[in-house]
């Protein structure tokens, strides 16, 4: 009896002592935090790529080939050009013990489409989905949608009756104050749950007990602090306080890669930083032109863009981690092409003879509104952009916002000037297209066209990119939508982000072209 006694206790020991040995926890951190836990809120890179640590999707990336992969659907067939069949996975339970269900797949899809969603780029094209039985949903599309697959990685699975129960039916509204539960909390089927999130200071997510799958990680615990200052950031990670910086500044690159403890990894991202302007208002607020909004002419677009100097933003801003570009999107993303990725050039004296011909021989006053931790330097790309304006006689007041309130205040379409970087998550210019240069309307039309840009014929090219199926033909819209943007300078392109990370030599991860960790991947030795 003693000796079982012993033994139970030494069992006990063991199991209470085998989490220590191996549990690891992976602290990591950037300049901001995540907007919401609501995964059809805000469309937000930073977000999205931590909601699929608590959510999946039908399908999500590869990280080594970013082909579509199986995660809660199995299998997926085409039925018709317009109804797609997916099988579901079995056995798979949300974190609080309860089945995954058709149900809860019609429903989430549902609530993409919802109002106050954000997502609706992601659904464009879809009619409904119906279940076929417990196992089975067939997607019903309006039109045949070659793109359905990538849009599907983006679309997490929320279970209905949580939401239901919580009060959080609809998604949260962006624009508004107004809070549901399933904003500061979640729950979902994915590898890990949220322990505690204090917005602006700190997210802890640990391991969900009743997670369907196997992964390759040995992470327990995910700490992430969100440290707006780059000094304070690349200190906490010299110092252990922190494993893994998403978002080192380039002026700290040098040492970082000289520490025997650190290493940084390099990747293109496929996400383009640019300004957008207000061509919709009569009259920009806080503009010295009265009666009229100057940016409306193309030809003080044109302006702007050929004041600024991509070279030296690259250089002396960027320290190279930038890739100057004269269109939307990345060259991973369908639909570019070398001509037009080509920039307008720089040439002060070309734009002060615009901006004459367009009736501002003394240039203006404008609005210009700018993230201050989103993006890499991007208050620091402003300011130099606002004295390029400058010397060409376009005074731009620079206010600069964080993350959490800049997205929805550019969503109520308060900024004359904004900057905006976009990633393609489809790897399809559609994406941006639709989202960017498409008339603003419903089913994610001009979902982020914040400055109400609106061209006739782009509305037909985006819409017959939507439902066009023969790839080359389809390319070659794509192509002349990105071609139509860069003719009537939609937007203001400055620059392809290189993306560097920076982690301590005992973080094993996989860069990703979209700039979030695969959190199945990550181990700390």
């Amino acid at each position: 009896m003693k000796l079982t006694h012993a033994l139970l206790a030494m069992a006990a020991f063991a199991a209470m002592a085998a989490p220590a040995v191996h549990a690891k926890p992976f602290k990591w951190s950037s300049a901001s935090d995540i907007p919401t836990l609501d995964i059809h809120s805000q469309n937000n890179a930073l977000g999205n790529g931590v909601h699929a640590a608590i959510y999946d999707s039908l399908v999500y990336y590869n990280s080594q080939t970013f082909k579509a992969e199986p995660q809660l659907a199995t299998a997926w067939r085409e039925l018709s050009p317009t109804q797609m069949r997916f099988t579901l996975r079995t056995g798979v339970k949300f974190s609080d013990g309860s089945p995954l269900t058709a149900e809860d797949v019609i429903y989430s899809i549902n609530r993409a489409m919802s109002k106050t969603s954000n997502y609706t780029v992601y659904t464009q094209g879809i009619d409904r989905v119906v279940k076929v039985n417990d196992n089975t949903v067939d997607f019903m599309m309006k039109s045949p949608n070659p793109v359905l697959i990538n849009q599907l990685t983006e679309l997490r699975i929320m279970s209905k009756a949580w939401a239901e129960k919580n009060r959080s039916v609809e998604p949260k509204d962006i624009r508004t104050k107004d809070e549901t539960f399933s904003h500061r909390n979640a729950m979902g089927t994915g590898q890990y749950m949220v322990k505690e999130w204090q917005p602006d200071q700190k997210l802890v997510l640990v391991k969900n007990p009743n997670y369907w799958g196997s992964n390759a990680s040995n992470v327990t615990e995910i700490i992430y602090t969100p440290i707006k200052s780059e000094a304070t950031r690349i200190a906490a990670l010299l110092s252990g306080e922190v494993d893994f910086v998403l978002d080192p500044s380039p002026q700290d690159l040098a040492r970082l890669r000289a520490s025997p403890n650190l290493k940084v990894m390099d990747g293109v991202e496929n996400r383009t930083i640019f300004f957008g302007m207000d061509q919709f208002r009569d009259e920009l607020p806080g503009s010295n032109v009265k009666g009229k909004n100057p940016l409306k002419d193309v030809k003080v677009r044109r302006a702007l863009y050929q004041a600024i100097d991509s070279d030296n933003l690259n250089k002396v801003v960027m320290r190279g981690l930038s890739q100057p570009t004269g269109t939307l999107v990345a060259p991973q993303v369908a639909g570019w092409t070398e001509a037009v990725h080509k920039r307008l050039p720089f040439d002060p004296e070309a734009s002060r003879k615009l901006l004459a011909e367009a009736g501002y021989p003394q240039g203006f006053e404008v609005d210009f509104a700018c993230p201050n931790n989103r993006y890499i330097n991007d208050e620091e790309i402003c300011q130099a952009v606002t004295a390029m304006w400058a010397k060409v006689g376009v005074k731009a007041k620079l206010r600069t916002l964080p993350l959490v309130t800049y997205f929805p205040m550019i969503q109520r379409y308060e900024a004359s000037i904004y900057m905006l970087g976009w990633g393609v998550p489809t790897f399809d210019a559609l994406y941006s297209l639709q989202s960017l240069t498409r008339s603003v309307g419903t089913g994610g039309d001009g979902n982020y066209n914040v400055g109400r840009y609106k061209n006739d014929r782009m509305d037909v090219v985006v819409d017959r990119i939507k439902a066009e199926t023969d790839l080359p033909v389809r390319n070659r819209f794509l192509t002349e939508g990105l071609q139509l943007s860069n003719d009537t300078v939609s937007h203001l392109p400055l620059h392809n982000q290189i993306i560097p990370w920076a982690m301590k030599r005992s973080v094993d991860v996989t860069h990703r072209a979209d700039n979030r960790l695969d959190w199945r991947l990550i181990k700390v030795n």
